[in-house]
């Protein structure tokens, strides 16, 4: 039997590169390997922690499942499903929250870069009973109890290894803790994950090379869906360095290294290549070049998410048939669970 691999995308709007980069390339490669048994889910459940307006969320989620279509998933080899079709997660997340401390899940470094940004914090420093009082009364507790609930995605189908970028690690290990002691007090049950990091650096702002590509930030945002044109206008107003060497040089030269380095994980060629490719050319060159080589790799995906968005029901109908499927792994782990602390 193959492992079996699962990971998830919030349904909270358009996808970027960072997105497509740091996640859905990765899954569909892995998918494509043939290695894995593999689960990929419209994360719809924690998208609640945004709190959306009720057609946002609706339209959000078909948009996403048209994205997982159109950029090469399939329900043929992979599972495909939606979070909130799977109710045995909510009672695993339940489960689970007695064996957790409040105080380890304040600690979350995602948790604290979401609710401390109009708390000053230096890097290390240890909260204060006040600035944990902050905290709380600025934070809901869909956000606060968010780890639990992506250890319960993980751990109720047994998967062995979860697709994760480094700022999704601490979560990770929060689940193979969370298993370690599910295991320790009630006997073996759940499989401790391992991670699967993906290879590719973070993308980085169009506008602000120090902060990491964001829908928070949409002036900086380059959307996998953007047409020809918006993405050949975004490219040309990206901020570039001093100087007009195509040189990769996040110290001195981040806004050029942020762009070699989406130019080189859609075009396959090694940033070395590239700086050999543009020595000599101007910024204004390499970035219509650039601008050329994205609009390529995104051409199908356009056509076919164009295509899959006018067939809504098609849409449904397949992520109902993926989450029947992973409902009932869910059914029969959710009852091996009960038995085992008594609920049963």
């Amino acid at each position: 039997m193959k492992p079996i691999l699962i990971s998830g995308i919030q349904p909270t709007g358009r996808l970027h590169l960072g997105n497509y980069l740091g996640a859905l390339k990765n899954f569909v490669d892995l998918q494509n390997s043939g290695k894995y048994d593999c689960y990929f889910f419209v994360a719809d459940l924690h998208a609640l922690t945004e709190n959306p307006e009720a057609k946002n969320l609706r339209a959000n989620v078909i948009n996403l499942t048209a994205d997982f279509l159109a950029i090469g998933l399939n329900s043929k080899e992979s599972i495909l499903f939606q979070q909130s079709q799977i109710g045995q997660v909510q009672e695993l997340k339940l489960i689970l929250g007695p064996l957790t401390p409040i105080s380890e899940l304040i600690r979350m470094t995602a948790f604290k870069e979401k609710v401390l940004q109009r708390i000053e914090q230096k890097t290390g420093e240890k909260l204060t009973e006040e600035k944990i009082e902050n905290i709380a009364e600025e934070s809901n507790f869909g956000l606060v109890e968010y780890p639990i609930l992506m250890a319960a995605d993980i751990l109720l189908y047994d998967a062995q290894f979860v697709p994760v970028g480094e700022d999704q690690l601490q979560h990770l290990e929060f689940a193979r803790t969370l298993a370690r002691k599910f295991n320790k007090k009630f006997g073996k049950t759940f499989v401790e994950p391992k991670a699967l990091l993906t290879s590719t650096s973070r993308v980085m702002s169009l506008d602000n090379p120090q902060k990491k590509m964001s829908k928070s930030l949409p002036a900086g945002c380059l959307f996998i869906d953007d047409e020809p044109n918006t993405i050949k206008e975004r490219i040309k107003r990206a901020v570039t360095d001093s100087g007009n060497e195509i040189k990769y040089d996040e110290k001195n030269k981040p806004a050029i290294s942020n762009l070699l380095s989406i130019y080189s994980a859609l075009s396959g060629e090694s940033v070395t290549r590239l700086e050999k490719k543009f020595a000599g050319k101007n910024y204004s060159y390499f970035k219509t070049e650039l601008a050329e080589s994205i609009n390529k790799h995104f051409k199908d995906f356009r056509v076919k998410k164009t295509a899959l968005l006018k067939k809504p029901a098609t849409l449904k109908k397949t992520f109902a048939a993926g989450s029947k499927k992973a409902r009932l792994r869910a059914e029969k782990k959710i009852k091996e669970v009960k038995k085992k602390i008594g609920l049963i």
